[in-house]
């Protein structure tokens, strides 16, 4: 009995504490939250709920599962994959010269009828359509390729396997549809094109004035329900050559035809440009590449809602149906754009640093050109690392959207900075223009990755972290959708279990905060022994700042922290660097720790370290009162991060394995088309020669050195005079004369 009382007691006990605790904490704070945290727009809502989070959400936790990092496989491509790239691919790469497309505007006929008989728009499309059904590792591995070679050709098959009729048919339309359609577009018979932006809707394409009206009309003799829309699109990739236009639009329904509601939201539908009253065929000049981009005009063109993808259904879907296929483009074409550029530019600028000589030496040698290479090879091989891990996280039907903006964000600007350096090594060759000059259109074309999907700069201060923020967090998504979602009576005892795990997850983090900071993440676990373990560490050590700064913005600023976009920029660099910095030692782990690739991983890991953790310190500084900043920066790291951009012995040694190690060049570069002929051919050629000559040519430089009689002969006369007083044999001299053939003609440029 005694025992019964004293648990009827103990019960009242926990119930009095529990009603207390709703009345002191959980009430109050729900409704700070009510009038703090953002509140989500329908369309923000479903941009959240289209996404997925992935290892976003791990480094975003302040706590990354490393071990279940590195289980995920290593992306591979099938052989029917392997077999299209070795015949197909290598065929259309034959055949491309980006500087007559560009001359003529257009790819030649004979290669638009290549890409559409092999399949090459075909890629997303299942084999049961006729389609190809490659993976996007598969997908991305091929446009990067090409965009070594061509980046016009690379844009246009770009198009028709990102955000566009085939992705939104296998997703949303109805059977029917994709029968009807998916066998054309992967035969080539259909053409396609997606218009979404227009004069006042670019990045915010929710603000589309394009407009669809229901109504009835007379359709191939029959009066069936249907659309009237009308629409003036621009910027529209393949537009002037597309057979099926893709559109998306807002409808109206004034007359409630289809219901009570009078705007029923974007839809999206696929219009034959055939059809009366559809304008195609004006063309902009997208800094004279050579893709097809222009315009579209449509006044009240009927259009059944049969055409409406996914149907009558779809009405009113088509910003979900957008923001969940963004990936797409995001995710897979754009990175691969900006892969075969940095390839690209490895390839050639370590080949040109080995062949250019100044005061008698290769420049290669000169530590100025040295760090311009070193960046060079280490964020390709960390633009490589994001882009093989993204498709593989597509590959895995992911949608994360936060992950695919970091990608296109940074990989397009990573990109950007690549071929910067590489113009500066190459300085008067890289501004030539001609034949002979395989950077300038890419250089030209680097601007129009950076622009497109989502302007860059609305991609870094609005989406990264504004999404990222909200959408990884383990508790803020759910909590404001309870706030949002539920009557208050109902709310709060859910609000309660999750605000509890929310204040034990932050207490835990700003504990481990500090105690990392003190003893600099020394004692961390981390998956792997040997030179790469520190970075794993460190990389532990700012997820958790992360998610303590990402807590202390939320609760002071709220909703306000969208507006707050240089904050939310810096804590998106932050999570950024954490994925950056992680797809390059996932890629390391997975290449079987190739050792001749080590420097350009630790270049990759501490370049992102040394960014993630300036971008923590600059958000401390600009957040709140610089005593307050001081505070929170020595609570973080007490005794100071120590992550410093690449040491000058590092850069060293990257250029050192870059310029001496043909399989660790060829694995930071193996997605430069070479060929058999063109500019980067002759380089590649003559770097090979000036490595098999070095020895010989170093023999021969020694014999001239203080010959002034010699001056005015050429260099076959030199190398003869060579031969003849037995300084080198007459095999050698054949040598030596086919090395300075090839590289006079590697570093020349066109006249005209």
């Amino acid at each position: 009995m005694a025992l019964i009382v004293l648990l009827i007691i103990l019960a009242c006990i926990v119930f009095m504490v529990s009603a207390l605790r709703y009345k002191l904490i959980t009430i109050p704070t729900m409704n700070y939250f009510k009038s703090t945290l953002p509140a989500l727009s329908q369309t923000e809502q479903e941009a959240m709920e289209a996404g997925d989070t992935w290892w976003d959400a791990e480094l975003f936790s302040g706590k990354p599962n490393w071990q279940q990092w590195h289980q995920i496989d290593a992306p591979l491509l099938s052989d029917k994959e392997h077999r299209f790239i070795q015949t197909k691919l290598v065929h259309l790469l034959s055949i491309l010269d980006e500087e007559q497309i560009q001359a003529d505007k257009d790819l030649p006929e004979s290669v638009w009828a290549y890409l559409k008989a092999e399949g090459f728009f075909a890629f997303i499309i299942p084999e049961k359509f006729g389609g190809l059904g490659f993976s996007a590792q598969a997908n991305s591995t091929i446009v990067a390729k090409i965009a070594s070679k061509s980046l016009s050709t690379a844009v246009t098959v770009m198009v028709p396997n990102s955000l566009g009729p085939a992705e939104l048919l296998l997703h949303y339309g109805t059977e029917s549809q994709q029968s009807h359609w998916l066998p054309k577009l992967a035969s080539g018979e259909a053409l396609p094109c997606f218009a979404l932006t227009a004069l006042d809707a670019g990045s915010d394409a929710g603000s589309i004035q394009d407009f669809g009206v229901v109504c009835e009309a007379e359709f191939e003799g029959e009066l069936v329900l249907g659309l009237k829309v009308s629409w003036d699109k621009r910027y529209i990739t393949l537009a002037p050559v597309a057979t099926v236009l893709g559109l998306a639009f807002k409808v109206y329904d004034p007359e409630h035809l289809l219901g009570d509601c009078d705007s029923l939201g974007i839809t999206c539908a696929l219009i034959p440009t055939s059809r009366e009253g559809v304008i195609t065929g004006a063309r902009h000049n997208p800094l004279n590449q050579g893709f097809m981009n222009g315009t579209t005009q449509g006044k009240e063109v009927f259009i059944p809602l049969d055409w409406v993808i996914g149907g009558r259904g779809g009405i009113g879907n088509g910003w979900k149906m957008l923001v969940s296929c963004l990936s797409a483009g995001r995710g897979i074409s754009l990175p691969a754009l900006s892969a075969g550029s940095a390839h690209l530019c490895t390839r050639t600028s370590s080949a040109y640093a080995t062949v250019r000589e100044q005061f008698g030496l290769p420049i290669a040698a000169f530590e100025g050109i040295q760090a311009s290479l070193a960046r060079i090879s280490g964020l390709t091989y960390s633009i490589e690392a994001c882009r093989q891990a993204t498709a593989q996280a597509i590959d895995m039907k992911k949608s994360p959207a936060v992950i695919t903006a970091i990608a296109k964000y940074h990989l397009t600007e990573m990109s950007r900075t690549v071929m910067n350096d590489a113009l500066d090594i190459h300085a008067g060759k890289g501004i030539q223009k001609g034949p002979n000059n395989y950077l300038a259109n890419n250089y030209m074309g680097i601007p129009i990755s950076i622009t497109v999907e989502g302007a860059n700069i609305l991609t870094r201060n609005l989406m990264i972290f504004g999404q990222g923020a909200t959408r990884c967090h383990p508790y803020i998504f759910k909590e404001i959708q309870i706030i949002q979602n539920l009557e208050e009576d109902k709310a709060i005892k859910p609000f309660d279990k999750l605000l509890m795990a929310h204040l034990q997850h932050t207490s835990v983090n700003v504990l481990k905060a500090l105690w990392f900071g003190i003893t600099r993440a020394k004692f961390i676990n981390a998956p792997v022994s040997g030179p790469t373990k520190r970075y794993y560490q460190k990389l532990t050590w700012l997820s958790t700042c992360l998610s303590v700064s990402s807590d202390l913005a939320m609760l002071r600023l709220g909703g306000s922290l969208k507006r707050r976009e240089m904050l939310s920029a810096r804590l998106g660099d932050v999570l950024s660097h954490l994925y950056l910095a992680s797809c390059a030692l996932k890629k390391y782990e997975h290449d079987g720790r190739q050792q001749g690739d080590l420097p350009s991983v630790c270049y990759a890991a501490e370049y992102s370290l040394a960014q993630g953790f300036r971008a923590l310190d600059e958000f401390f500084d600009n957040f709140t009162h610089p005593v307050l900043a001081f505070l929170l920066k020595s609570w973080m790291h007490v005794t100071g991060h120590g992550c410093k951009v690449p040491s000058d012995t590092l850069v060293g040694k990257v250029c050192h394995v870059l310029v001496h190690s043909d399989a660790a060049r060829e694995r930071v570069s193996h997605l430069c088309s070479v060929g058999e002929q063109g500019a980067v051919y002759t380089m590649e050629r003559a770097y090979q020669l000036a490595k098999e000559t070095a020895k010989e040519r170093a023999e021969f430089k020694a014999w001239l050195k203080n010959r002034a009689d010699m001056l005015s002969l050429s260099y076959s006369e030199k190398i003869a005079l060579a031969v003849s007083d037995k300084a080198i044999t007459e095999l050698q001299g054949k040598s030596l004369l086919d090395a300075e053939n090839w590289r006079v003609k590697a570093i020349s440029v066109d006249v005209f």
